[in-house]
């Protein structure tokens, strides 16, 4: 079942073409990455199907209801979660207080639960954003999206500026997450990353889509994965040798 269609999405900044007939798919229970270099249009994407940067033609499809047009807040109360590239969060309050500004949805993440998959975030809950790390920010912004229990999590660059080991440990909780039964669009820098966790994986390349198939035979493609990945993928072979 897919959980989220997109077709043919044509989006514009201004005068600026950027997405040229973008599709993709996320079917339920999987982790789907879009990859790319800088300026491809991956978080265009991400901003034309929640609803940010609306698409000048194109369908939106998510849990079966045509959202194309829908307000970010639309989308979002249907059960989409979003994590910004950024964090975004708000760095005058305390870890325990930006916790608590998303409103509850029902279902199984509630803060303490949160504080469980995140034991750093419980140990620094009365510090403010701005004392946290890079990777402390990080992780509350997903904490922040889990609260509101959605069946979608989108993703943008949530690697973006972490040591690699960081990394590792922000993407076990993804892999986590998808055992919930949670369905996640990844979009990341990280190519080496990204493909050795998802399921399927979307290449855009000057707005786009280039490539599209299993994750795994992408990953096999070591040329493929190394001109994209760039120092990414030397950065994670390194750990991994760890």
């Amino acid at each position: 079942m897919n959980l989220l269609e997109a077709q043919g999405l044509q989006t514009y900044y201004g005068k600026s073409h950027i997405l040229h007939g973008v599709g993709l798919e996320v079917r339920e229970g999987e982790i789907v990455t879009l990859l790319g270099r800088n300026g491809a249009g991956k978080s265009t994407t991400l901003r034309s199907l929640i609803g940010l940067t609306p698409p000048r033609e194109g369908r939106i499809r998510i849990f079966g209801r045509e959202t194309t047009g829908w307000a970010p807040y639309r989308v979002a109360a249907l059960g989409v979660g979003f994590v910004p590239e950024g964090r975004r969060i708000f760095k005058n309050l305390s870890v325990d207080e930006n916790l608590h500004v998303p409103l509850e949805r029902p279902g199984p993440w509630n803060i303490e639960r949160v504080y469980q998959l995140f034991p750093r975030l419980n140990e620094r809950r009365n510090n403010k954003g701005s004392q946290l790390s890079g990777g402390e920010q990080e992780m509350l912004s997903i904490a922040r999206a889990l609260l509101l229990n959605p069946k979608l999590l989108i993703l943008d660059e949530p690697s973006q500026g972490l040591a690699p080991l960081i990394v590792k440990q922000v993407f076990d909780v993804i892999v986590s997450m998808r055992k919930e039964g949670m369905s996640i669009l990844l979009v990341e820098q990280n190519v080496r990353a990204a493909v050795e966790i998802a399921d399927r994986a979307y290449v855009l390349d000057s707005g786009s889509i280039a490539y599209e198939g299993v994750a795994a035979e992408f990953a096999a493609d070591e040329e493929r994965v190394r001109a994209l990945a760039g120092a990414s993928a030397e950065s994670w072979d390194e750990i991994d040798a760890d």
